[in-house]
């Protein structure tokens, strides 16, 4: 198969309208943060509390069918992060008939990402460099991210960085994350 000659928009405005929030009140913690459809793009805010969790995210809908992203190389994502470490994390289908979605929270490739202080910063995620992770823990298993099967994105601002350590980015309070656009590049 032929590389794509440019990239294509995967998200942007209002393609973010089924993005929900999801943060740790899941596992005990106490953050309040939502996520809204904008012009300008996916809005993330709210409050960060690191006791008892110290997580907020936006993430995509369960993509049916599985977005197919082979043609492609990478990931580019706009956002203006307030200087925070982001971690990126995208599902995609195992190869073991489904098996780690059993796992609860499933497999997430994941990478951190550092954002600049003010205005936009334009990240490039190349799905090479995406680790596997359950629960911000390093997966051991011999795995393969499929290119030709991603079933969610998700954009985290946690105290857990892509290696289970924590982040040395993280920041609790209020927080306000802009993501202007998700594109896909060759």
């Amino acid at each position: 198969m032929q590389p794509p000659a440019s990239e294509h928009v995967l998200f942007q405005g209002s393609d973010f309208a089924e993005w929900a929030s999801l943060n740790d009140t899941i596992m005990g913690g106490n953050s309040r943060a939502g996520c809204r459809s904008t012009t300008d793009g996916l809005l993330l805010e709210g409050q960060l509390v690191e006791a008892g969790g110290g997580f907020v995210s936006c993430r995509s809908p369960r993509l049916q069918p599985p977005l197919d992203l082979s043609p492609y190389s990478a990931l580019q994502i706009d956002v203006d992060g307030e200087g925070r470490t982001l971690k990126i994390a995208l599902g995609c289908r195992d190869g073991a008939m489904g098996l780690t979605e059993l796992i609860p929270g499933g497999v997430r490739w994941v990478i951190d990402v550092p954002t600049q202080a003010e205005g936009t910063t334009r990240l490039t995620i190349p799905f090479s460099d995406l680790r596997p992770t359950i629960r911000a823990k390093p997966v051991g298993l011999p795995l393969k991210f499929d290119t030709g099967g991603i079933t969610r994105l998700q954009v985290l601002h946690s105290k857990f960085g892509d290696a289970g350590a924590l982040n040395p980015g993280f920041r609790p309070g209020e927080i306000r994350l802009l993501i202007r656009s998700i594109r896909a590049l060759p």
